[in-house]
């Protein structure tokens, strides 16, 4: 038995009727722009013989009959829905990458991909531990000991007159001395080498002042002395110089005052002996001293807050009995000044132009170049765009399998029962065009009260 089509049936392409339609038939006195339904996307075709009654549908108040929707039809073709320009896409979820159990079960190669977007999701909970991790490391101070190489260089030359015919008087034709200060870092294998790919760093930027003293009896006590000391409006440089006059050699000090990020305390005698602390950060001193009234139990067991001083801590704090919130205040008596450092240095002063070069070696902190790579991990956008494009990607293709099996599904139940099927899709559409009108009443209503 052939059973005829009708003309009025829909394609497979077409949208279902329960996903919406876009109509643009409006109710008098209503705006266009008003019938931005987010939900629409075919429009209605009227029964033919039928024309609305728009003014009977403008006057009434009470929404026309026929709004309860029709019996199911199963699955039927799954379109993407048209939004109205500027209204932003709805955000993805995670939910929305997951393949259901059915579709696995016709495409058993699929669990491989399952399989993956489980490892993904453990992989994105590490990787955001270890962010979180990387943040917490870097509000502490990184830093590392390095090597910085100081070289004094001391050059003496006798002035000349500026053409034979001139002649200098006493004083010009005495000797001269300079005196040069400058310094490199080395890098692990003690060698003088400046990587390019980092910052240089400023001979000056080490220190938070210099002081040169002369020997007092060959200058006075009033130019014996060439100080330098950071200030705000410091401008950095590689080195510092001295220039004097003098033919005889000269025995100068170097005192060296460490800038120290963050800034580091020398403690009294006393408590750097009981702890073992020579000089060393507030935070690390307090770390220290807590631990050793934990380890000779000194903490009140009943009053948690006071410290009961054994005989080395009184003998320091001048104290039976110490407060936990007074340490602070009894701490800042005890902390002095770093110990600058001091070098011994002979100007040589010979006849004729002579140079030499002497160096030294200290330690000092510089900024771990872990942090800077750590910072750059942190703030780098260049994966994350990456990752965003191809779970873009993904999403898209997700939506195209789910809805290749919702065709698949609905080429079926055609399949299975033709006449049966067209004959619910029918009554489907016939009463869904009596919810029309309703739809569009409320969507009038909705609109009118929102604005």
């Amino acid at each position: 038995m052939t059973v005829p089509m009708p003309n009025n049936i829909m394609p497979p392409q077409m949208a279902h009727p329960y996903s919406g339609y876009q109509s643009t038939a409006r109710l008098p006195g209503t705006p266009p722009q008003r019938m931005n339904a987010p939900y629409h996307t075919e429009s209605p075709r009227r029964t033919p013989g039928r024309r609305p009654n728009s003014k009977n549908q403008a006057s009434s108040s009470q929404p026309p009959p026929g709004m309860g929707p029709g019996p199911s039809m199963g699955p039927m073709p799954h379109h993407p829905v048209h939004r109205p320009p500027g209204r932003p896409k709805p955000k993805k979820k995670a939910s929305d990458l997951v393949i259901s159990q059915q579709l696995r079960e016709l495409v058993p190669e699929s669990q491989a991909y399952m399989d993956l977007l489980s490892f993904e999701h453990k992989l994105d909970a590490t990787i955001m531990r270890k962010r979180l991790d990387i943040q917490e490391v870097l509000k502490k101070p990184m830093k590392t000991k390095r090597k910085l190489r100081i070289f004094i260089t001391n050059t003496s030359y006798a002035n000349q007159s500026k053409s034979p015919g001139d002649q200098l008087n006493s004083e010009e034709c005495q000797t001269t001395w300079e005196l040069k200060i400058e310094g490199r870092l080395l890098d692990e294998s003690g060698q003088v080498k400046s990587d390019p790919r980092t910052p240089k760093k400023k001979f000056s930027s080490f220190f938070k002042s210099l002081i040169i003293e002369l020997d007092k009896e060959m200058y006075g006590p009033d130019s014996n002395f060439v100080e330098w000391h950071r200030n705000p409006s410091t401008q950095e440089t590689d080195g510092f110089q001295v220039k004097r006059p003098g033919d005889k050699p000269v025995k100068c000090t170097i005192n060296l005052q460490l800038d120290y990020q963050p800034q580091n305390f020398k403690l009294d005698p006393r408590l750097g002996r009981l702890l073992g602390i020579h000089t060393a950060t507030r935070p690390v001193i307090v770390t220290t001293l807590w631990q050793y009234i934990k380890t000779n139990k000194l903490q009140d067991p009943i009053h948690r807050d006071t410290i009961k001083c054994d005989e080395y801590l009184q003998s320091i704090f001048d104290t039976p009995t110490l407060k936990f919130s007074d340490i602070p205040f009894k701490l800042n008596h005890l902390f002095q000044q770093p110990d600058p450092i001091v070098i011994e240095h002979v100007v040589a002063v010979e006849p004729g132009e002579t140079k030499s070069v002497t160096h030294w070696d200290i330690n000092v902190e510089v900024d771990d170049t872990l942090k800077q790579q750590m910072n750059n991990f942190l703030l780098s956008t260049v994966t994350q765009q990456e990752i965003m494009s191809l779970d873009q990607k993904i999403y898209e293709t997700v939506d195209s399998i789910k809805a290749l099996k919702t065709k698949r599904e609905f080429m079926l139940s055609f399949a299975s029962d033709p006449y049966g099927f067209i004959n619910k899709w029918l009554i489907s559409q016939s009463r869904d065009l009596k919810v029309i009108p309703a739809t569009l009443y409320r969507l009038v209503m909705y609109v009118s009260k929102s604005q």
